[in-house]
């Protein structure tokens, strides 16, 4: 039993494997609803471009809040954050994610590293805390 993994509902808690994302980044972003067409036009044309030929980068979400429309958050995992930095730091980036930051009437990037994930389809044989009877 490995004595960092915790259940919590017949789900495992459980430290990120080797091979698994390791990094997290968040872009809180305002759009306003004049240019919300825009935004996601420039989202659809550069996704699959840094999907297929970004190294590092993972998956990636566009999301908008169910209680303002003009709040949005786009996140991305990555092998680890270096990678990410490596990426943002190139001409190639500013310029594939121009025509979607020009729809920004305001952003905050968070950066975070992952140090654990929750999965109803971990496996849980040795996983999972003992709990005692009382």
């Amino acid at each position: 039993m490995t004595p960092t993994s915790t259940t919590i509902r017949k789900e495992t808690v459980m430290p990120v494997d080797e091979g698994a994302a390791q990094g997290r980044v968040l872009f809180l972003i305002t759009v306003k609803e004049e240019r919300r067409e825009d935004f996601l036009k420039a989202y659809e044309q550069i996704r699959h471009l840094v999907a297929e030929g970004v190294p590092g980068h993972v998956r990636d979400q566009v999301c908008q809040s169910s209680t303002d429309p003009e709040q949005w958050l786009i996140t991305s995992e990555w092998r680890s954050l270096d990678d990410f930095v490596d990426w943002e730091r190139t001409e190639e980036h500013r310029d594939l994610v121009r025509p979607m930051r020009e729809c920004f009437s305001d952003a905050k990037s968070i950066r975070f590293h992952i140090k654990a994930e929750t999965s109803r389809d971990t496996p849980k044989a040795g996983l999972s805390t003992p709990t005692t009877a009382g």
